[in-house]
């Protein structure tokens, strides 16, 4: 019993290497208090946000759609939780922690929703210009852009009658969006 334990250690933190992020996108995009729907005409932005400007803020607020699953063939595990970080181009990078636990299972997607925010303000004014059309993008297509990387830090792991506390054999897992919305791996 005290071996299938220890073999059981390792492979429930394998199953952490092996997490995938199926999909990604972006929903619910909010410049100020206006609420943008991800996809449609955002022609008029400049004047959402010369109306917010008025306020002393520019508060940009989205929802990352996403997907997690692990490979056919594993076993499910339950993760406890993740911190997770987003590093957008033209843009302070933003983190947060999911703290509800995600049940991942082979071959099916987990479907989460993460809250962003950044006021657009509170950066180097200079940067202005580039984080309006960051906003842009993030409505007009609901996508992040290339360039930007996601960092996935799974908290404690239970599977296979084990469970692992966080950090010990579950590293932090870095994607990157390429040019057409695809997301790859990083080492």
């Amino acid at each position: 019993m005290l071996l299938s334990g220890c073999l059981a250690l390792p492979q429930t933190g394998l199953f952490a290497f092996r997490l995938a992020v199926t999909s990604l996108g972006v929903e619910d995009v909010r410049i100020g208090p206006y609420s943008i729907q991800a996809g449609l005409d955002t022609s008029d932005i400049a004047s959402l946000v010369a109306s917010s400007l008025g306020m002393g803020s520019l508060p940009v607020q989205a929802t990352l759609a996403m997907g997690l699953s692990l490979p056919v063939g594993m076993p499910a595990v339950e993760m406890s939780g993740f911190r997770w970080t987003l590093d957008v181009p033209g843009a302070e990078p933003v983190s947060g922690n999911y703290q509800q636990d995600v049940t991942l299972t082979s071959g099916d997607d987990t479907k989460l929703r993460l809250p962003v925010a950044f006021d657009v303000l509170a950066t180097d004014t200079r940067r202005l210009a580039p984080m309006v059309e960051l906003a842009t993008q993030l409505a007009s297509q609901g996508e992040l852009p290339a360039g930007s990387e996601l960092a996935i830090t799974p908290g404690s792991l239970r599977g296979l009658g084990v469970t692992l506390p966080a950090g010990l054999w579950t590293p932090t897992l870095r994607f990157a969006v390429g040019q057409d919305g695809e997301l790859t791996p990083q080492r």
